[in-house]
């Protein structure tokens, strides 16, 4: 039996959207919408790993626990392995959900499906994807393709992530969404690998797991949700999120 933790890193240096945890969506922060959705999965406990006291602050203030973790970490990944290090040290959770902190309407049942792939003990890494419906985002190189191989209905293995349009040929394009669930092992693993040829070259830290023979299985879901990057992001959120409190 799997026991996941999700883990919810937050950190307010935004280069495109400074202070972006605490922006404001329909009265409260961003990062504490998330950390709703994050326990609307019902997987676990819930946790945000944060290096700024404001955001903890509001975090707590809802009631909800935080790590305050190192000021430098180069990644999510890398904050979330120091959180859950340092919230679990007697190992108690096997399973770590890594959800963004700029998700804020992302589903429950997304989050869940994350656990799907990892019903395969092979599997080291789970992430999702949903098929790419708009034009405009088969050729843009801000919308993260992957490209695998259909292991079961609605799972396929990874076994390449692009910013380019691929796989080359008719058929569906999928979109990358960067929601992870790591083994805590694979966890372990991954953060003590250095960067890679081809994650430096992508500017995608998934490729470093691939390049070192870790499995990366897909959960393919209905639609993407919306990251919060530009402030034109944030007025969209806002819009959809009053419409769909």
């Amino acid at each position: 039996m799997s026991n996941p933790i999700v883990l919810i890193p937050a950190r307010m240096g935004s280069s495109r959207l400074p202070g972006k945890p605490l922006a404001d969506i329909g009265g409260e922060p961003m990062i504490v919408h998330v950390w709703r959705r994050g326990r609307e999965a019902d997987i676990g406990p819930v946790v945000v790993a944060t290096d700024d006291d404001r955001v903890a602050e509001a975090v707590r203030s809802v009631g909800g626990e935080v790590v305050l973790t190192r000021s430098d970490h180069p990644a999510g990944s890398d904050r979330i392995h120091e959180a859950v290090e340092r919230f679990d040290a007697e190992r108690h959770y096997d399973i770590v959900v890594n959800v963004q902190g700029d998700l804020p309407s992302i589903e429950a049942d997304a989050i869940r499906a994350a656990l799907r792939p990892l019903g395969d003990p092979a599997v080291d890494i789970a992430t999702l994807a949903a098929v790419i419906v708009r034009e405009e985002e088969r050729d843009d190189p801000n919308v993260v393709k992957v490209v695998g191989s259909p292991i079961g209905p609605g799972l396929l293995r990874a076994l390449y992530f692009t910013r380019v349009t691929a796989p080359f040929g008719p058929g569906p394009l999928l979109h990358h969404i960067g929601l992870y669930a790591y083994r805590r092992k694979a966890l372990r693993r991954f953060v003590a690998l250095r960067p890679s040829s081809l994650e430096l070259r992508e500017k995608l830290e998934q490729l470093r797991a691939l390049e070192a023979g870790m499995r990366i299985d897909v959960a393919v879901i209905d639609t993407v949700p919306l990251g919060i990057d530009t402030p034109a992001d944030l007025e969209r959120a806002r819009i959809i999120m009053a419409a769909h409190p």
